[in-house]
């Protein structure tokens, strides 16, 4: 009765206009500490992967396309994964808050089995379903000897990159933990590290430079296999450090064991995530599906737009981030009306970035397609769905923090219904029917779908304004 109490009044107080979108220097200055390593890294990764679609590019827009595919559905597992990680991540996050060390280590050891877990049922699938997934994204009317030069590019890039999941997977464990706690420089250490290996690699191995096999669009693979290799040793030597800055490392397989009244708290928060996760992915996927109805330029288009965009997304996502990060803290430390003070601050912060990198975006739209080596129509056509990204960019960033704010404490739940179930109920439907009845290009199809985000971005401010969410789930 206590807590509900507290929680009421939390919700009750009123902030000034002012109080609520702006912060002091202590404010700005802890948001930074997070952020900005964040940023760093994945602005970086991203920057990477253009070059890297780039490189792939110079090969053919075939093999583009291949790398698309495949990259689309890997980024089912990828989501599953981060998903799986998230509801152990909201009590890991407010274990830290708390100040209580041995429950960030139970909540790392359910991440750790978590991950193997959905690790080996992944493979599994993609070793034996892998082409039938490929082949969906393959236009009836793609030309016989395009579809098995595209399949079996798909195929060979697919196979390579499933030895990459093994440390893609651990090293998310110990990175999350890692941002979880707020000191986020040693997982974009170990990121940019892995870039800047990625990217050498690439170079030598899809043009076989300096006597190295020329192996196109499978060297990109085997690059980014090494990659994660390099950035999981990275994450290790640096997490187990003795007198490190993450002591929460220390004994965390010594006394490998949860606590038994931990177990069903964080899989109640873990399933509907995991599940969150999943179906959202899969989702983007049949979106992607459905515009690939539109034939094999659609892909390539969409894949050059969506490189491209995801550089100067990067800003309002990360901010997204760590709103759930720096409410999490909050709201486990007991500080719940700071909880919501911060969550409204990063809402505004979030979506005033996406105003400088929109227009940003908006600029660079015609200049970067056309460095690609593929045909006029595609790099035009890329170009036109970046101009869409930038103009429902403050929609998205809105959606996204609403998102982590809720999620941070622990209503999984309601993410579920706001997340994945409005992609299963609004946008995948409306882009089934217009891509296959109707006549619409596949630009005005997007441009439609987009703006369809408008109604889940009311539904996350709706929810985050009544303080369902300001919840301390590790108070006892």
């Amino acid at each position: 009765m206590i807590e509900t109490s507290n929680r009421e009044e939390a919700i009750k107080v009123k902030f000034t206009m002012k109080e609520a979108m702006l912060g002091d220097s202590a404010f700005y200055k802890r948001v930074a500490m997070v952020v900005l390593p964040m940023i760093v890294q994945n602005t970086l990764s991203n920057i990477v992967g253009l070059l890297d679609n780039i490189m792939v590019g110079q090969v053919g827009t075939l093999s583009m396309s291949a790398v698309a595919i495949v990259n689309q559905i890997l980024f089912i597992f990828y989501l599953c994964i981060w998903g799986s990680l998230a509801g152990a991540g909201i009590y890991s996050t407010q274990f830290f808050g708390k100040g209580d060390m041995e429950g960030v280590r139970a909540a790392l050891r359910f991440k750790l089995i978590t991950a193997i877990t959905i690790l080996c049922i992944a493979s599994a699938i993609l070793l034996s379903f892998g082409p039938n997934l490929i082949q969906l994204y393959i236009s009836a009317d793609t030309s016989a000897a395009d579809a098995a030069a595209t399949l079996g590019f798909a195929e060979g890039y697919l196979r390579i990159m499933l030895i990459g999941l093994i440390p893609f997977s651990i090293t998310q464990v110990y990175a999350s933990a890692m941002r979880e706690s707020g000191k986020t420089t040693l997982p974009m250490i170990a990121g940019m590290t892995a870039m800047v290996v990625n990217f050498i690699f690439n170079a030598l191995l899809i043009f076989g430079l300096f006597g190295l096999p020329k192996l196109g669009v499978f060297g990109a693979a085997v690059a980014t296999v090494i990659s994660r290799f390099v950035e999981l040793f990275i994450v290790l030597r640096g997490a187990h450090k003795k007198h490190g800055s993450y002591s929460f490392f220390e004994g965390l397989y010594k006394d490998f064991r949860i606590p038994g009244n931990l177990i069903l708290p964080i899989l109640t928060k873990s399933l509907p995530l995991l599940m969150n996760e999943f179906l959202w992915s899969l989702a983007q996927a049949t979106l992607l599906q459905a515009y690939s109805v539109r034939g094999i330029a659609v892909i390539a288009a969409m894949n050059i737009s969506g490189t491209i965009s995801q550089i100067f997304n990067e800003v309002f996502l990360s901010l997204g981030n760590s709103a759930g990060i720096l409410v999490g803290q909050e709201l486990g430390a007991d500080r719940l009306v700071s909880a919501r003070r911060t969550a409204f601050r990063m809402a505004t912060l979030t979506v005033a970035s996406t105003f400088v990198m929109g227009s940003l975006l908006s600029i660079a739209a015609p200049i970067i397609p056309q460095v690609y080596n593929t045909e006029p129509e595609i790099r035009a056509l890329a170009t036109r769905f970046i101009w869409v990204v930038a103009m429902v960019m403050p929609i998205n960033s809105l959606a996204h923090v609403s998102y982590f704010t809720i999620r941070s404490g622990g209503k999984t739940a309601i993410t579920f219904l706001f997340d994945s179930c409005f992609a299963w109920l609004i946008p995948v439907p409306a882009a089934y029917i217009l891509s296959r009845f109707t006549a619409l290009p596949a630009l005005n199809v997007f441009i439609i779908v987009s703006l369809l985000e408008f109604i889940k971005c009311i539904i996350g401010i709706t929810l985050v304004r009544s303080g369902i969410w300001v919840r301390n789930i590790v108070k006892d």
